[in-house]
């Protein structure tokens, strides 16, 4: 391996929306309506969380798209922080991503697959759920390994076939479901008795957001997107309108087919014993069979989101080592591949750990909390790069600028907030890990310095 080796342009604009798509697509939209409603108790207000996560992740991916037609390096919100912020900042982010996020996201992915793998097959034989997401982790990271392009053509057939099943679903549901009512769709719950309050629509917009996370990883492997002043921006803003599409049809259909008291009792964390509000939902017209078909297309999506994730994280510790800021090694790449191998490697080992110590929720809980701190702040560098480089090359401009940028900044500072309120140990935990970041910045920083100055 020679860290001297670049990265090379190897995915297209199909690969690039792709990855948008693929990546974000994963469970959430099959398990947290049923959470959401026990929040809010009425379908209309679960809907509109979907829709303002789904507006809220656009507002953000208009901003990103900026900053990736200015800045289309490998790294992506680590380089957008690095110039837009400083050095702290930035390594704070990668160090945040490189233990919580990056790892969490591809380890509640796996534990999440093999949680619905388990009622298909018996996985005795592989060390149960725990030890099949081990092996999920390792085996789709080394798939990354072999090449970039490899990698984007499998996540590109995987997005493909996820996409096709949630139209199937919704569209099965919808024409095919032999009890579904429209009348469901704007029935509360029986204790219903009107807006939840801020604090609860806070929670399960949380919710939501889960189900819509991913959409900022496609900046990570800027560097490697053929033309990616024009493809970065086009495949982001499409990719989050297909999706927001997707899901809103999505869950009219889940609530057309369900009573509201099935979408109450729907529970994901104790499958196959009790079932998540999409696979009761799509029994209404597969029959008994729709549990079997169900956890199949479970599996394959939280797969294709798996590496979808594995694919784009790896960038970050790269592009920090790059700069001399994180262990040297992790700037490695393939000889042949001109894949970050280490990186990869690295984040799959930190991946399991997590896998082995972590329920689902509470893996999401840390990545979503944590990720959004930084998501505000990358947003708000557009402010700050219009400042301080107001001649730099902007292929695309942040459309609705700067009330949309603002918009999305304060709505994710309130959600923060919120977040701190209602689950203060898990944002403690969050936090707690960033700031350990500190001491090891100035030590890396130190390092580099001095071999600067030598």
């Amino acid at each position: 391996m020679n860290k001297h080796i670049a990265l090379v342009r190897g995915l297209n604009l199909t690969d690039a929306l792709a990855i948008v798509i693929g990546t974000i697509i994963g469970t959430g939209i099959f398990l947290k309506t049923g959470t959401m409603t026990q929040l809010l108790g009425h379908p209309y207000w679960v809907m509109a969380a979907w829709v303002v996560g789904g507006l809220l992740s656009i507002t953000g991916a208009l901003a990103y798209a900026e900053l990736g037609s200015m800045m289309p390096e490998a790294g992506g919100e680590y380089v957008y922080l690095r110039e837009g912020w400083d050095d702290l900042t930035a390594f704070l982010y990668g160090w945040m991503r490189f233990w919580i996020a990056s790892p969490g996201s591809i380890a509640a992915y796996a534990v999440g697959a093999m949680t619905f793998m388990s009622g298909i097959l018996d996985l005795s034989m592989v060390g149960g759920r725990t030890g099949a997401a081990l092996i999920a982790i390792a085996f789709f990271s080394l798939i990354n390994c072999l090449s970039v392009a490899f990698g984007g053509k499998l996540n590109s057939i995987m997005t493909a076939i996820k996409i096709l099943t949630l139209v199937v679903i919704a569209g099965g549901i919808l024409f095919f479901g032999e009890a579904g009512s429209f009348v469901n769709v704007s029935t509360p719950a029986p204790e219903y008795t009107g807006f939840a309050g801020w604090s609860a629509f806070g929670t399960a917009l949380l919710g939501a957001l889960w189900a819509y996370d991913g959409w900022n990883n496609l900046s990570m492997v800027a560097g490697e997107i053929k033309d990616p002043k024009k493809n970065v921006p086009l495949s982001l803003i499409l990719g989050i309108l297909i999706i927001l599409a997707l899901y809103v049809v999505v869950n009219v259909a889940f609530f057309y087919a369900l009573p509201i008291g099935e979408v109450l009792t729907s529970n994901s964390s104790n499958f196959p014993d009790a079932l998540p509000v999409g696979t009761k939902a799509a029994m209404s017209f597969l029959g008994s069979s729709g549990v079997v078909i169900l956890s199949s297309a479970f599996v394959f999506s939280s797969l294709g989101a798996l590496n979808g994730s594995i694919l784009t994280n790896a960038r970050v510790p790269y592009a920090m080592a790059k700069d001399g800021l994180f262990f040297k090694q992790l700037a490695s790449v393939g000889a042949r591949s001109h894949v970050p191998v280490v990186s990869i490697a690295v984040q799959a080992a930190v991946s399991m750990i997590l896998a082995l110590s972590g329920s689902f929720d509470q893996l999401t809980d840390y990545v979503v909390f944590a990720s959004w701190i930084f998501y505000a702040m990358v947003t708000a560098s557009v402010f700050r790069l219009r400042k301080k480089l107001p001649d730099a090359p902007r292929e695309y401009k942040a459309l609705g600028y700067p009330f949309l940028p603002a918009i999305f900044v304060i709505i994710g500072v309130l959600l923060l907030i919120n977040t701190i309120i209602t689950s203060p140990k898990s944002t403690a935990i969050g936090l707690g890990l960033i700031l350990l970041g500190v001491p090891v910045f100035y030590w890396f920083k130190k390092t580099r310095d001095a071999t600067l100055s030598t």
